[in-house]
């Protein structure tokens, strides 16, 4: 992976990625709000469409996996809705990345309807532990990012 094909942007902390998703209607309970483990797909795809908006090529020994994932419930979404799930770098370590998640209203600019964090731990799957986040993910992840001075 080359700086030509990512920039030379480095991920930052304060780093945001944002993403629209539709709330399905399968995904209501018959109270017509979003059940629990539905919040958890939305930080789930919303993290996915991060790492693949990224366009990073990954080796096949190595990549991240989620460690650690949480999510405080505000108010509930209700059908139908988008879903706006923000992602803000908190932390970048030695091989960890943490965020914290705000999921919103697309169109409801009063505040979240929850709350979360992430951490992902970059893995060398041959060995099965934690191994340096490589500088080419870190600006690959940036390219995705909008940059904490704009966020």
């Amino acid at each position: 992976m080359s700086q030509e094909l990512y920039g030379s942007r480095t991920l930052q902390v304060g780093d945001c990625h944002h993403v629209d998703l539709p709330m399905r209607w399968g995904d209501a309970d018959p109270l017509n709000h979003m059940n629990n483990t539905v919040y958890f797909r939305m930080m789930e795809e919303a993290r996915m469409q991060m790492l693949y908006g990224s366009a990073m090529v990954l080796p096949s020994d190595q990549g991240f996996i989620l460690a650690h994932a949480s999510c405080d419930f505000v108010r509930s979404f209700t059908y139908p809705c988008d879903v706006r799930v923000t992602h803000k770098v908190t932390r970048i370590g030695r091989s960890s990345l943490e965020t914290d998640l705000i999921l919103g209203k697309s169109d409801d600019d009063t505040g979240p309807y929850a709350q979360g964090r992430t951490v992902m731990v970059w893995i060398d799957y041959g060995t099965n532990r934690s191994a340096p986040l490589p500088d080419q993910v870190l600006r690959a992840l940036a390219a995705a990012c909008v940059p904490a001075a704009q966020a």
